[in-house]
């Protein structure tokens, strides 16, 4: 069981930093096929939450948690929930630039499915995600190896969410970053059933005017990991003008 933030960086590169972040119930090992693809660019930390009920905090701490495991850095990839966790660690000077990978936020983005956030912990305590649960977040068959990188699966896994979930609850919002100097990028599958695809203009509302989107056709709620080429293709112009300005050392 983790205890505490792990974080698995992956290439030697000289680009910047970068931390991909896991949705509620991802693992952070979902991103490795995107971390590969970016490699030759730059940096990619893949990023692993602490489990139990006692580390289940909402995203505010969460952030807090892995501001402290990995330092400043130059760039968040965030998926789903992820994006909440980013916003704090961008509003925070952690991170320089954000790319929110079918995320939010806020809760409100998503529209009348931010009043169900909380019963993702029933969902994945009683419903017992599987293959078929895996399958329509991804929008595509997921062999049954990988079923454990898209929804939880373990028991401390669901435990983990269940307690996650209620915490987001019980948090004040993350702070709004459109008036901030952070650069952001925003990239939404339209075949996404968990976040749909008119978050994406609540999203872009609260970010600095002038943040580009992107619309990944046949993409679902896990583009990183079904559509990872796709998804580096669209982060590499946004990943080189971070690159032109001042780098981000390693904590």
């Amino acid at each position: 069981m983790r205890s505490e933030v792990q974080l698995t960086q992956m290439g030697r590169g000289e680009g910047p930093r970068v931390l991909l972040l896991p949705g509620l119930g991802a693992r952070g090992s979902g991103f490795r096929a995107l971390a590969q693809a970016l490699s030759p660019l730059c940096r990619p930390v893949l990023v692993e939450y602490p489990e139990g009920a006692h580390a289940a905090v909402g995203a505010g701490a969460l952030a807090r948690q892995v501001a402290h495991a990995a330092g400043p850095v130059d760039a968040v990839v965030a998926s789903s929930f992820g994006g909440m966790v980013a916003a704090y660690l961008a509003a925070a000077g952690v991170a320089r630039g954000v790319a929110f990978l079918g995320a939010f936020t806020r809760t409100t983005h998503l529209g009348a499915r931010g009043l169900l956030i909380g019963m993702m912990g029933p969902i994945a305590v009683w419903a017992r995600p599987g293959v078929v649960a895996a399958g329509l977040a991804a929008w595509k068959p997921v062999p049954f190896a990988q079923v454990a990188e898209v929804v939880p699966t373990t028991v401390l896994e669901r435990g983990t969410t269940w307690h996650r979930a209620l915490a987001i609850q019980r948090e004040a919002h993350p702070p709004e970053l459109r008036r901030l100097d952070v650069s952001c990028l925003c990239i939404q599958g339209d075949r996404d059933v968990l976040v749909p695809p008119s978050t994406v203009e609540r999203l872009l509302q609260s970010l600095p005017p002038g943040t580009p989107h992107h619309m990944l056709k046949g993409a679902g709620h896990v583009p990183y990991f079904t559509h990872p080429e796709a998804c580096a293709k669209l982060l590499a112009p946004w990943l080189a003008r971070l690159t032109s300005t001042p780098k981000v050392s390693a904590a």
